[in-house]
């Protein structure tokens, strides 16, 4: 058989993990410990196909994120291996996709696909492995034994028994909290998203399912913006016949919300969990670094600090902090968008202070990395050096500045920024002017493929 090859999905956003999770840097790519959930996902896909067998579909806005977060494990990724989507349009679009590069494979090509954003042990590595053969007659999905009514996932009820799993007799999505508990009584499992799929098994329930996707794909490069939005679940699995569920022993979670990561939080004997100090408090999750929190009276709360945002909501209803993004959403207001640090291929800024006239950024340029040729038409910037050294262009002139050092950069004279050295740039960016939106810019040239 040939190897199994791994397509990860890194392009949801997560929404119900706001103010941690934002569009341009969303929980995949967070970091719970060393590592972020992508990067963990990308470590275990390698250890079932290897770099080379390794697909990652993610938002064209999140390119270098997967870039520079795969640069930091070691790991380097070709560009006919990450698959940038111009707009979202869920999972099965997505899949099509990547396994559209197998489709030509000779003999049995097949594809473990793994959401970025979840919590699993390695061994599944060896489960999927072990459910290969039923892979060549079956579209598999893996399942989770329940061990609780939870009414935010979908649950699959298995039938016959079919080797290593059972043939899927239905799916029922999203019950409320007595469905959810019956359907655990009757032996229903949970639907992990994760699957294996073999691409000419794929490709021929695709066709059966959903012929107009099928064909715009069998078409070469499709509009992919044009193309609906379906899940994998809902456009195929749902629809075919041949759909086979293998119940996992791997612990697993999908890490959707902050009740699901107060449950993998260390607690006291009061259930608190968190950097705080409690009293008379139960049941409480705290997160916020850098800050001393006091929690006196109050049980079963979420409270999240940023910089920039400070969320505080019921335990019981963490899964509607989507509701409250989307009405920030509905005011156009950038806060579920942007953290105060922004990464860029080149690094990244934190936003230190600004006002309507200035603005004070702390900017990080990666060893061996520099910024584009640029100008700025209503704003002038002052660097100061504090570490590293900078390579300057600032109109004909070429320079170098080292730590304490400094220069200005009037509004419309080009420029650029970078770092020739072996250790990070650190360099606070002072701007001043009667506006100063990121969209102000002016590129002539650029190391990355921006316009």
């Amino acid at each position: 058989m040939n190897p199994i090859r791994s397509i990860i999905l890194a392009g949801g956003i997560g929404t119900r993990l706001w103010p941690l999770s934002r569009q341009y840097y969303p929980k995949q790519f967070l970091a719970l410990d060393t590592l972020s959930l992508f990067q963990r996902t990308y470590e275990r896909a390698r250890r079932l196909s290897g770099d080379d067998g390794i697909t990652v579909v993610t938002n064209a806005i999140h390119r270098y994120l997967v870039i520079n977060q795969l640069e930091e494990i070691g790991c380097a990724i070709g560009e006919d291996r990450l698959l940038l989507e111009p707009a979202g349009r869920n999972t099965l679009p997505a899949i099509a996709w990547a396994m559209e590069g197998l489709r030509s494979s000779p003999g049995g090509a097949m594809a473990a696909i793994f959401p970025s954003d979840h919590l699993l042990e390695d061994s599944v590595v060896e489960e999927i492995r072990a459910a290969a053969p039923l892979a060549r007659d079956r579209l598999i999905t893996f399942g989770i034994r329940p061990t609780r009514p939870h009414t935010g996932y979908g649950y699959i009820r298995p039938g016959e028994p079919l080797g290593p799993g059972y043939r899927v007799r239905e799916f029922r999505e999203k019950p409320d909290g007595a469905t959810a508990l019956r359907l655990i009584g009757e032996g229903c499992l949970w639907n992990s998203g994760i699957f294996l799929f073999s691409a000419g098994l794929f490709f021929s329930e695709l066709g059966k399912h959903q012929p107009a996707l099928a064909t715009a794909f069998a078409g070469g490069d499709p509009d992919y913006a044009a193309l609906p939005a379906l899940s994998v679940d809902y456009g195929l699995l749902e629809k075919s016949d041949r759909v086979a569920v293998v119940p996992l022993q791997a612990a697993w979670d999908d890490l959707g919300d902050f009740g699901a990561l107060y449950e993998h939080e260390p607690r006291d004997a009061a259930g608190n969990a968190g950097a705080a100090e409690f009293l008379d408090a139960r049941g409480n999750f705290v997160h916020a670094r850098g800050k001393h929190v006091g929690v006196i009276g109050a049980d079963d709360l979420v409270i999240v600090d940023t910089p920039d945002a400070l969320l505080v909501c019921d335990r019981g209803q963490t899964s509607r902090v989507r509701e409250l993004v989307e009405r920030y959403d509905r005011k156009h207001d950038p806060i579920t968008q942007f953290h105060l640090q922004v990464h860029r291929p080149w690094g990244s800024y934190t936003i230190l202070e600004e006002a309507p006239s200035y603005k004070i950024k702390r900017v990080t340029v990666r060893p061996g990395k520099r910024l584009s040729l640029q100008l700025h038409r209503r704003r002038s910037e002052h660097w100061i050096v504090v570490s590293g050294t900078a390579e300057i262009q600032l109109g004909e002139d070429r320079f170098v500045l080292s730590p304490n050092e400094s220069t200005f950069v009037k509004a419309g004279v080009r420029h650029r920024l970078g770092n020739p050295g072996a250790v990070p740039l650190e360099v606070i960016e002072v701007q001043s002017g009667d506006y100063l939106g990121e969209d102000d810019i002016v590129r002539f040239d650029d190391e990355y493929g921006r316009e």
